[in-house]
């Protein structure tokens, strides 16, 4: 087992776009996910199999860089819920896309984890990504440790602070613009009702008006696709019915020579061929779906859920930093010395988190644009090179009935 790390700053050895998730191995119950990174020297690849515990392992001790200043600014990558064998309908409904498409998704959402975390200028230098990345030796036991989503757990019960008024306009917009495409994502994304209060209405555009062009695009682009999950299982639905229908034609195929029986035998089986065809077009249509569209707004629904957490965490300091100014106003002589000093402290993380923060939108931001650009261009691409193969077949299947006649 490894050795407990400690977060001190280090360099990756490895290229961190290139970090791949390639398959999963089942041992009973069990997952393990073989992680492939390669070499910043060129000369090979890290081939680590890894649990999601020990995703977890790592994640932990990434929220567990205290002395890091600011990091309580900075947009955590958002790990996937684990994944079972055999899940329940609740895991599947939280899973969403990734409980679709036989690992292949869940294996790129993990995969998309550890690329933002790889890219990540602060991130990137706590000593246990290199060690997850190329150790041939499993992480140690997960360890319940103190760090800020500790206290964010506590402080979970006086949500009241979300709604606590910003001292900084920029933050403000961007907490009501999160709130706004939180609910837009989890609605597109997930099988569930639209969130409670969560109305698409006139009023609801026209508060937009407020918001980035950018974040606009992006909701009218969540609010075409809502329920876009049921529509990719009722492609899958419809692809299995095709399938069956065209087994079911084989059962009217008759034996023998009368030629009516066998001119009918005959268009049932170029029939049975016509719905397997279907069959084939719906499940490319559906993997398309998931593959492209359906990753890229799990993945958004994840950023903005991390983005969404950061900003709490920074109302819940900002709310802390206001009764340190109120208890230093109201100190009495012998502790106002006390309360002043630690006001100031208080001050100084505050302004080193804002500044965090600012960067981490302004990253964020951009990211986004590129992932849902990305899945956009994918998602046509696929379905567009679907469409053209499909044509193809059917106009043979048509030609073929028309030599029939």
């Amino acid at each position: 087992m490894m050795e407990e790390v400690k977060e001190v700053v280090s360099t990756l050895s490895v290229h961190g776009p290139n970090i791949k998730v390639t398959e999963v191995l089942k041992d009973g119950d069990t997952l393990t996910f073989l992680v492939v990174s390669q070499k910043l020297s060129g000369t090979g690849e890290y081939h680590v199999g890894r649990t999601y515990e020990d995703f977890e392992w790592l994640q932990q001790h990434l929220f567990s860089q205290e002395d890091e200043p600011g990091i309580q600014g900075v947009i955590f990558p958002s790990l996937p819920a684990k994944a079972q064998v055999n899940a329940s309908p609740k895991v599947m409904k939280q899973l969403g896309f990734l409980g679709l498409g036989e690992w292949l998704l869940y294996c790129k959402a993990l995969e998309s984890f550890l690329q933002q975390i790889a890219a990540h200028s602060i991130l990137s230098r706590n000593k246990a990504v290199e060690i997850f990345l190329t150790s041939s030796d499993p992480p140690g036991r997960q360890r319940v440790r103190k760090n800020i989503f500790n206290r964010l757990s506590q402080a979970v019960e006086e949500r009241r602070k979300e709604g606590h008024k910003d001292v900084d306009e920029f933050f403000q917009t961007e907490r009501h613009q999160n709130l706004v495409l939180t609910g837009c994502t989890r609605t597109a994304a997930e099988v569930s009702q639209p969130p409670h209060g969560f109305v698409v209405s006139s009023s609801r555009f026209s508060s937009l008006t407020q918001l980035h062009t950018l974040s606009c695009v992006i909701f009218a682009l969540l609010f075409f696709l809502q329920k876009f999950l049921d529509v990719v299982q009722s492609e899958q639905k419809i692809a299995v019915a095709y399938g069956h229908f065209s087994a079911s034609l084989h059962l009217c195929v008759e034996p023998g020579e009368d030629p009516d029986k066998q001119a009918f035998s005959n268009a049932c089986m170029k029939l049975s061929k016509v719905f397997d065809s279907m069959k084939k077009n719906m499940t490319s249509v559906a993997e398309n779906n998931m593959n492209t569209l359906g990753l890229g707004l799990d993945l958004e629904s994840r950023c903005q859920e991390a983005e969404k957490e950061m900003l709490f965490r920074r109302t819940c300091k900002l709310v802390e930093l206001e009764t340190a100014r109120r208890n230093a106003e109201k100190a009495k002589p012998l502790k106002k010395a006390a309360m002043e000093e630690a006001k100031k402290a208080l001050e100084t993380e505050f302004d080193h988190i804002c500044g965090v923060a600012k960067q981490e939108v302004a990253r964020f931001q951009a990211a986004r644009v590129e992932m849902l650009q990305q899945a956009l261009v994918q998602w046509c691409e696929k379905q567009l090179l679907t469409a053209k193969e499909s044509a193809d077949q059917f106009n043979q299947h048509l030609q073929a009935f028309r030599g029939m006649a």
